[in-house]
């Protein structure tokens, strides 16, 4: 039989008790963890979002206490008492005293839970069965503290973006599509027929006009929306911590994010945050570690091998260098152990990324071995040996083609490395500014120029000459954070005046009329006297992995989807009813295959 709360309040958080509260009367309220008999009394851990405190009843009490099953809901009135010393648990902030129970009322049963409310070895209880029992999930002393984690560094944040007189405005949910790289999640309006509102990939365009408008520094805890594939460190809607700066430099926004991430590890997980932040540009952290957001926590650079490559015998690499590509290597220490199986799994990582294959000799006392030594014979060899700085027992790996593919697919290989070699210390973070990014990309499919980030970047000083001539030298004042191979923050000085606003619109096949029906609003508002501006992104939830030393962002968000996009726990997406339909004028089709 249940029992009602009635004028009973909750004196004291569960996990809040001390030796100093011993002879207290109080009052807890909380779900059974764990109960257990020993020698006429019945022991039970009691759990509320405070800890765990462990009470006991008499012999008298027993017959309905053994009533009591996992995750039951519980009101108990006791007395705090310490416990005997040789009975105290250290390992317990509130281990040093127990509650006598002087009376107890049920508030409410539980079903046997599909997994124990307690840590567990990943890989012992499946996700997806986490994520349909999320609320359950969300128990777990692990999961409050990562939510609680969440709340602290949110907390930081704002005091510290505050205290240098940033404002917290919200931007709307719904708004015009203006596709930045990813599809929109668009909603069908009933009263505007036929017309739709698209969920925000992000404020980017509010943010510029706040700008307009006069407010100098904004930030907010803003909500994103981007239909893309999913992965570890994506979600279909996450947080990021956005700001916006007027008569900003570059140099000025790096300064205020490593002082805010430097409170942040000062004040919430208490460490010393080393700053300034080392800063590369994208050509530089291409050609040394094949990737625009390396980690730093190991070496491995990579060398540029094209002029040996072209004096060797090797026709594939010297017929990549005589058509303009590279040839990009690397030294692995001691890899010469790597047996042919080895070295396969490790070309699969350069092939992922569009190499034709993976070149490697061994380094012997004297000389190249094995592989493709055989055509880097004499002052060939010995130069590449002298580039990589190559010892006996060392491994060389190499890949030949235009230079972002032999980059980017070395840069591969260099990962999976320093996952293999257990190269990658635990608690230890490497940020890097990565900036002077190229403005545009080239698509071969569409044989069209695109914006590399987005089109309201703008353009080195420096390089504005070549909007009209040669938009591939253009780069653009784009900066991206990193930090141990993750891109934590995306940025850029943005456009501010029309002109070159529908300057970069052209080159991505923009025309004015096209730019004035799209992005009218944007471009009107330049004509009232814009400030120069620009601003940053950090992604909250993988600051939050990173930080935590975590490995997906899912962990540290209530109510994540899974990597199909889907909420197991409310199961949606879901149909919506035909009067819904008929009241948007929307008829579903079925999916051509």
């Amino acid at each position: 039989m249940l029992d009602h709360q009635g004028d009973w309040k909750k004196s004291h958080g569960c996990g809040n008790l001390r030796a100093s509260d011993e002879g207290a009367e109080v009052i807890l309220m909380g779900w059974v963890h764990r109960r257990r008999e020993h020698g006429g009394l019945a022991f039970v851990d009691l759990r509320d979002s405070s800890g765990i405190c462990q009470v006991v009843f008499q012999e008298a009490m027993s017959d309905r206490v053994r009533e009591l099953g996992a995750e039951w809901v519980v009101a108990l009135r006791g007395k705090v008492n310490l416990r005997p010393k040789e009975m105290r648990n250290a390992d317990m902030p509130s281990g040093d005293v127990e509650i006598r129970v002087e009376e107890m009322r049920i508030l409410n049963e539980s079903l046997t839970p599909p997994f124990p409310i307690e840590s567990f070895h990943q890989g012992e209880v499946g996700e997806d069965l986490r994520l349909k029992y999320r609320y359950l999930d969300l128990r777990r002393r692990e999961m409050q503290d990562r939510m609680t984690f969440r709340h602290k560094v949110v907390l930081e944040v704002r005091d510290f973006l505050s205290s240098l007189g940033f404002r917290e405005i919200e931007t709307p949910m719904f708004i015009r599509s203006t596709p930045e790289g990813a599809r929109d999640y668009v909603v069908p309006s009933r009263i505007h027929h036929g017309m739709f509102y698209a969920l925000p990939q992000s404020p980017q365009l509010y943010k510029q006009l706040l700008m307009v408008a006069g407010y100098e520094k904004y930030f907010q805890m803003a909500r994103c929306f981007r239909d893309e594939d999913l992965r570890g460190d994506r979600q279909p809607e996450h947080t990021q911590i956005d700001m916006e700066m007027s008569f900003v430099t570059e140099d000025e926004i790096f300064d205020v994010v490593e002082r805010m991430l430097e409170s942040v590890f000062k004040n919430v997980i208490g460490q010393e945050l080393k700053v300034p932040f080392d800063r590369m540009s994208y050509q530089e952290v291409m050609d040394l570690y094949g990737s625009d957001k390396p980690d730093l926590r190991f070496g491995l650079e990579l060398s540029d091998l094209s002029e040996a490559s072209a004096q060797s015998e090797f026709k594939a690499f010297s017929g990549v260098v005589e058509n303009g590509g590279v040839v990009k290597g690397l030294c692995v220490p001691g890899g010469a152990s790597f047996s042919r199986k080895e070295i396969e799994e490790l070309e699969k990582s350069a092939k992922t990324y569009h190499a034709k294959g993976l070149a490697w000799m061994k380094v012997e006392e004297g000389g190249l071995a094995s592989g493709v030594s055989k055509f880097f014979g004499g002052s060939a060899g010995d130069s590449i040996v002298k580039t990589l700085g190559a010892n006996a027992g060392d491994l060389i790996l190499m890949v030949g083609d235009e230079w972002e593919t032999a980059a980017t697919a070395l840069g591969a290989v260099r990962n999976a490395l320093g996952r293999k070699l257990d190269l990658i210390k635990a608690g230890d973070f490497r940020f890097l500014w990565v900036h002077k990014f190229p403005l545009f990309g080239w698509d071969e499919e569409k044989q069209a120029f695109e914006a590399m980030h987005h089109l309201f970047t703008l353009p080195l000083d420096e390089d504005l000459e070549y909007l009209d001539s040669d938009p591939r030298r253009v780069r653009g004042q784009l900066y991206d954070l990193v930090c141990n191979g993750v891109e934590l923050a995306s940025g850029s000085i943005r456009i501010h005046r029309r002109d070159i606003q529908e300057k970069v619109m052209a080159v991505v096949g923009i025309d004015k009329a096209e730019a004035e029906r799209r992005f009218g609003f944007l471009l009107g508002a330049f004509d009232y006297g814009a400030p120069p501006h620009g601003g940053i992104a950090p992604g909250l939830d993988r600051l939050l992995m990173v930080l935590d030393g975590g490995d997906s962002i899912r962990d540290y968000i209530a109510f994540p989807k899974t990597l199909q996009a889907k909420s197991l726990m409310v199961d949606s997406p879901a149909p919506i009813d035909e009067e819904q339909l008929r009241e948007l004028s929307i008829e579903i089709r079925k999916k051509e295959s």
